[in-house]
């Protein structure tokens, strides 16, 4: 076993073991901070398809990200409120059900990508980033103008979702979902890096006329990388709202889209354990430094400069001492 592989099973444990110690020291606190850690791990595993495998620098990734958190809101609070969602042209009803809203968080996110991507990678560079940002901003001034799920002031949900065999109230089993779902999207990661569509994708990034002199279209396989991107960023907004109990337009800003980015850029960009890595390291640095002092973002810009400087292949790229072939 490669020292990597040791890191990122220490890093799995780690992330299983401090929730299970909190759980028997009962402190719930602390299962909440380590399931954001597996929630925004979660948004950076999907962005990570696009920016690791296929090179594609999105800051409109919050874009998708609050479509997953507000289809789980609207659902939820349709439910809570006893009112259909859509009468005409059938009755559609709201829902706890959190299988039905992760469905539908998926859909919706992954039509968000499609229409996005369609129009996004006709650009690239500079373009294709400033074009996914405005993409993130027109989302996040459309929910602050949309009162009927309260506008700038976001929207409260009063129950937690139900999910088949669970009490979802119980901290430590929702973490326990949240970090099945981290897990099975990494394990896809994984699949689609050794797949042809990843070979190709990645080939795709390193030259796009290469791919299509042997009969690939490197637009669809971005696009398709966009899409899958899109939808897995998506269900960690749905789980996040879920958290929270609660959704509001900051999860469309591109304050979201960069902590996002952020993630993959401290754990290592094209490292699958990379956005798992940077997003513990995130949530660590907030609560202990933001205790000390509320500009404990120069810290963070601190460290982020150290590792794009002296360490680019993230913090697991540090410890193994090795690169990838995305970097």
């Amino acid at each position: 076993m490669s020292r990597e592989n040791l890191i990122n099973a220490a890093l799995l444990l780690g992330l299983a073991m401090v929730p299970l110690y909190a759980w028997a020291m009962d402190e719930p606190f602390t299962i909440t901070l380590a399931t954001r850690v597996a929630i925004l791990a979660l948004a950076g595993v999907g962005l990570n398809i696009a920016l690791g495998l296929g090179g594609l620098v999105s800051l409109g990734h919050a874009a998708f990200f609050g479509v997953g958190g507000y289809a789980m809101g609207i659902l939820a609070s349709h439910a809570q409120s006893y009112t259909p969602l859509m009468e005409v042209p059938f009755l559609i009803e709201g829902t706890k059900s959190m299988p039905v809203i992760w469905i539908t968080a998926l859909a919706a996110s992954a039509l968000a990508a499609l229409l996005i991507g369609v129009l996004s990678l006709r650009t690239s560079g500079v373009y294709f980033i400033m074009i996914t940002l405005a993409f993130g901003q027109m989302f996040y001034f459309f929910a602050i103008s949309w009162p009927a799920y309260g506008g700038e002031d976001g929207l409260s949900i009063y129950i937690r979702n139900d999910f088949p065999g669970l009490n979802t109230l119980d901290p430590i089993q929702f973490f326990g979902i949240c970090f099945g779902l981290l897990l099975l999207a990494l394990w896809l990661n994984a699949r689609l890096a050794r797949s042809p569509f990843g070979l190709a994708l990645n080939a795709a990034r390193q030259n796009a006329q290469r791919v299509e002199t042997v009969g690939l279209s490197p637009f669809r396989l971005r696009l398709a990388a966009f899409v899958i991107s899109g939808a897995i960023t998506g269900l960690a907004g749905a789980l996040f709202a879920d958290l929270n109990r609660f959704v509001s337009p900051t999860m469309f800003s591109w304050q979201m889209s960069g902590e996002i980015m952020v993630f993959i850029i401290l754990g290592g960009v094209g490292r699958l354990y990379g956005p798992v890595a940077g997003a513990a390291l995130f949530i660590t640095l907030e609560h202990f430094l933001g205790g000390l002092s509320e500009f404990w973002h120069i810290y963070l810009g601190a460290l982020l400069l150290g590792v794009v400087l002296f360490a680019r292949g993230g913090v697991i790229g540090l410890l193994a001492g090795r690169k990838v072939a995305h970097d």
